[in-house]
């Protein structure tokens, strides 16, 4: 998984004003790319909006730092 689709994932349904304050970090990568590649891998080349879904429809498996990540970013 690339790094950056998944910092696009988790950001891509943020407002523009809201995007440009709240960038994702390197750390929020870190916290959710296990996740990403355990519970997602199969819809990586379906974009990031489908990542970001199936990342919030496993949110009770995720690590507790990357479910932290999904609500630090309103999702």
């Amino acid at each position: 998984m690339n790094k950056p689709l998944l910092a696009l994932a988790l950001l891509a349904s943020l407002p523009t004003e809201t995007f440009a304050q709240h960038a994702g970090t390197e750390q929020d990568e870190k916290a959710c790319i296990r996740d990403v590649q355990r519970y997602c891998h199969n819809f990586v080349d379906q974009g990031d909006f489908v990542i970001l879904a199936c990342l919030k429809k496993n949110r009770t498996r995720l690590h507790p730092a990357c479910r932290d990540v999904l609500i630090r970013h309103g999702q």
